[in-house]
């Protein structure tokens, strides 16, 4: 439901992490440049912003651009995800609840059950809700109307969503995987939030070991903190950061051990594949929706695996980043 309790230390510290404004936010240019038109055009006509789905691999943004966007409204955010609202009941709670101008923002908004899907139709677009009261033969429907509001969705896999979900959105905007130069900005930024000085070249390296995804490049500087400061170091230096990253076995690509469990066993289990996803998930002992979601993306970005019709295929990235042989049919 509509979150409220207390965050703990780790929240804590991830929210001081997040910019408030569009002006602070690194990276994302496209999705941030026209996002402030949209907002600014909103509030020149002094209504709501249109709904806004934020879509792309975990990790990007998409909550802490949801956040911005009710800052920079000036409105309250409320926040909840997809599989809290079991019922349209609660849905309906939340949507009563909101004051006029309000931005509504909904993770995994793909994941919300089909008979809630439905009671946003006439949230979206007519502010309004529909509520049947009674059952059977005495059973009526009441029309509530809601205050204009903004609702944010956001979601991994923008593909799960319903065509009529989908197309009620005014603004789609689909977040990418980060520049080294914008994430190196990201780390130093965390760095001083922290109160530690890092070595550019250590920032550096840390950028290019996060995937193009800012949650990671914060999550490994914490750990090559803790190493630094045990190690009694003014500044995180290069050597440190190189000896930490060895140690969480994240290698220079950015890959970590799940990714090489992954890759390895279509290159020995399988031959390089194809290998169904299923297959491949239960051969590492990952969910597939893990895997989906979280490890493929980023393999498929940077063409460590192929998606054919018969399943994942290693490509010759693969096999040379792992000093393999190519297999004579594959050369």
């Amino acid at each position: 439901m509509v979150t409220g309790e207390q965050f703990d230390e780790e929240e804590e510290v991830e929210l001081s992490l997040r910019p408030q404004m569009l002006a602070q936010y690194i990276g994302q240019t496209t999705a941030k440049d026209n996002l402030a038109i949209f907002i600014e055009a909103a509030k020149l006509r002094n209504e709501p912003l249109d709904h806004v789905l934020l879509y792309g691999p975990p990790g990007l943004g998409k909550t802490t651009m949801a956040s911005i966007i009710a800052n920079e409204m000036n409105v309250e955010f409320r926040t909840t995800s997809g599989p809290a609202i079991e019922r349209a009941g609660d849905l309906a709670a939340i949507l009563s609840s909101l004051e006029v101008g309000d931005v509504l923002f909904i993770d995994e908004i793909h994941r919300l059950p089909r008979a809630v899907e439905e009671i946003l139709y006439p949230a979206m677009e007519d502010f309004c809700l529909d509520i049947v009261i009674g059952t059977g033969s005495t059973a009526r429907s009441v029309r509530l109307d809601l205050p204009p509001f903004t609702l944010i969705g956001a979601t991994t896999r923008a593909g799960l969503l319903t065509a009529p979900l989908r197309d009620r959105f005014g603004v789609l905007s689909r977040l990418e995987y980060y520049e080294i130069e914008d994430l190196t900005e990201i780390v130093e930024r965390t760095a001083n939030i922290f109160d530690v000085s890092i070595n550019q070249e250590a920032a550096l390296e840390i950028a290019r070991r996060s995937r193009g995804t800012p949650r990671i490049a914060n999550r490994l500087l914490k750990r090559v903190r803790d190493i630094s400061q045990v190690k009694g170091e003014y500044e995180i230096s290069l050597e440190t950061t190189q000896q930490a990253l060895e140690m969480l076995q994240v290698d220079k690509t950015g890959l970590d051990h799940i990714d090489h469990k992954l890759l390895l066993s279509i290159l020995d289990a399988f031959q390089g594949g194809p290998v169904g996803l299923d297959t491949l998930a239960a051969t590492i002992g990952e969910e597939s929706q893990t895997i989906e979601d979280v490890y493929e993306p980023f393999l498929l970005q940077k063409g460590f695996i192929q998606r054919t019709p018969r399943g994942r295929i290693a490509t010759e990235k693969t096999y040379q980043h792992f000093n393999r042989a190519l297999p004579k049919a594959k050369e």
